[in-house]
Order: structure tokens, then C-alpha cells, then sequence
């Protein structure tokens, strides 16, 4: 079936996050009609309690894009953090949010009454940058976001690959920093190159507090040392990381997301070196580009969920 489904021909896109819930009206086209933004009902120390705080909110933001559309929404695509069964429709386990066991679609579908897709934030995300952001044109593809954390979410053949749910997890491959992660493992990637690590080994070595990592990189320019160290150390993990990655996989596109891609050519091009300087004949040489959606990625892969379900294809590009 292709075409438009639905009176409204949109779905309801929803992107949960640690800090905040995205959702948007998306039509077959993948032009986002309306968006909003709420906070993730986070409880502390109750996993529980978040997952009901979550499922609520969700279904209120059903109910309120679902009134603003022009006719009922053909359907709902949820994209969620951590360990997921996208199969079952179940989340299994987010180490943010402390939740296990979360039955989304059955709990969505019930208040909703509507067809519900489930699915990961980062895969789902990948496969929208490679159907219509930077990745067009490509079949084999790894979105890799640098924020709080590092994931990365394979396209193989066109196809995204879960690896039964556990495909992606580059963050907590060990690069020998033998720092203490919160996985409970030491030397993880996460421990030198997320966003957070960048901030707190600077402050940690320079005895000066940062808002983020961009600001580390900022000062790259203005000679400081401190900055220098904690940055080259963080490109040096990643790259060895994308190198495995490309050893494996053999993607011909890498792509950076997250927070960190802001910093531009400061981060790209000397990864695209360290990664270069790594791979090497017979292995399959990597493009490194910018993520091109930004926070739409989210939606917009969220979005391809629920019009799969429903029977469409999005056509893409937008």
C-alpha cells in the first residue's frame, strides 16, 4: 500500500527523552505539521513511577495533536531510549530514566485507539538522517550522536539493524581509559569522549568549570592547553572506535549527531584523520559528514515507524 492513509494523513510522531518529550504531526511526506515540547515527568529512584508519568504524558499529547489535526491521525510512532524489544513493543531497560518491562504499545493502543509503532530513539533516528538527511543516497550507514551518551545506530542495505535490540552500543566498548562508568564497566568510550566526560575531565584538569563541551572546543582556538589535551584525548577514543565500527560494518557514511557535531571541523577533521590513519586496505574507507536533521531526526524517524505500521511509505527526500 502506498499513498496517504488516514482522514488526516499525519501521523503522531513522539520522541522520549531524558529531559524532554518531542512530538509532532508528520505527514506521508515527512513535512513536521506541529511540534511541541514537555518535560519527561522524570521520579527519581522510581522507574515505575517515571514509566506511568510517561505513558500519561503521551497519551495527552495524543489528545492534543490528535485535535489540532485536520481528522484522526492514522497512527502513532514512540521512539524511547535504552534496551528496547521493538518487536514486543516493549522497553526493557533505560538507565536514565530506571524503567524495566514497559509495555508502551499495548498501554499507548489502549488509551489511544490507535495502531502504535515502537521503537529506539537512535535507530530510528539514523534512519531518518539516512532517508531523507545526510545519508541520502547511501545504503550502508552509521549515525553515531555524541551527547550525554555515545550509540550508534547501523543502515545496512537500507535496512536499519538491531541486532535483536543490542546492535549500536560503541559507547561501552572499553578504549583503555580505565575510568569508572556508570554500566558498572571501567574504561568505556562514554568515560572520555560524550559530551559530559569533555566537560568534566576539563574542569577536573584545569580546575575551571564549563557549561558543556562546546566551550572546551572553544578554546582550542585560544591556545588552551588544558582544552588541547582533553579534546585530543576524546578524538583519539572516538576515532578508534569508528575504525572498529568501520572494520565491522564497513558503513560507507558515518555520520555525527548530538550535541557535540556543533563543534563543526574543530571535532570532524581530525577524526576524519584518525579514522583514516586506522582503516586500511581491504577495509572499506568511511566518508565522515555532520548530521543534517538535528532535532527533527527524532520525529522524523518516530514518523517512519508509524507509517510503516500503518501500511505507507514515506517517500523521501523531503
Amino acid at each position: 500500500m502506498t499513498g496517504v492513509a488516514g482522514p488526516a494523513g499525519v501521523v503522531i510522531a513522539c520522541d522520549v527523552g531524558g529531559t524532554g518529550i518531542k512530538a509532532g504531526l508528520v505527514d506521508a511526506a515527512g513535512r513536521v505539521r506541529r511540534a511541541v515540547t514537555v518535560p519527561t515527568p522524570v521520579v527519581d529512584g522510581d522507574g515505575d513511577a517515571t514509566a506511568e508519568g510517561v505513558l500519561d504524558r503521551l497519551a495527552g499529547l495524543v489528545a492534543e495533536l490528535g485535535s489540532a489535526a485536520d481528522g484522526a491521525p492514522a497512527g502513532v510512532g514512540v521512539i524511547v531510549p535504552g534496551l528496547v524489544d521493538a518487536a514486543a513493543g516493549v522497553a526493557l531497560y533505560a538507565e536514565n530514566l530506571g524503567w524495566k518491562d514497559v509495555r508502551f504499545v499495548d498501554r499507548l493502543a489502549a488509551a489511544t485507539g490507535l495502531p502504535v509503532a515502537f521503537g529506539h530513539d537512535v535507530r530510528a533516528a539514523g534512519a531518518a538522517e539516512q532517508r531523507f538527511g545526510a545519508g541520502q543516497g547511501y545504503r550502508d550507514v552509521a549515525f553515531v550522536p555524541i551527547g550525554t551518551g555515545i550509540s550508534a545506530a547501523l543502515v545496512l542495505d537500507g535496512r536499519p539493524y538491531a541486532g535483536g535490540g543490542w546492535a549500536g552500543e560503541i559507547g561501552h566498548i572499553d578504549v583503555g581509559s580505565g575510568l569508572p562508568c556508570p554500566c558498572g564497566a571501567r574504561g568505556c568510550l562514554e568515560t572520555v569522549a560524550s559530551a559530559a566526560a569533555i566537560a568534566r575531565r576539563y574542569a577536573e584538569r584545569s580546575g575551571r568549570a564549563v557549561p558543556g563541551a562546546l566551550e572546551v572546543a572553544a578554546r582550542l582556538g585560544a591556545g588552551d592547553a588544558d582544552a588541547a589535551a582533553v579534546w585530543d584525548e576524546a578524538v583519539d577514543a572516538l576515532a578508534l572506535v569508528l575504525a572498529v565500527t568501520a572494520g565491522v560494518a564497513a558503513p560507507e557514511l558515518i555520520i555525527l549527531g548530538g550535541g557535540l557535531s556543533g563543534a563543526g571541523p574543530v571535532l570532524l577533521e581530525p577524526l576524519r584523520r584518525g579514522v583514516a590513519r586506522r582503516v586500511t586496505p581491504p577495509q572499506r574507507q568511511p566518508e565522515l559528514v555532520a548530521a543534517a536533521l538535528g532535532e527533527q531526526a527524532g520525529l522524523l524517524g518516530a514518523a517512519l515507524l508509524a507509517w510503516d505500521k500503518v501500511g505507507v511509505s514515506m517517500p523521501g527526500p523531503v
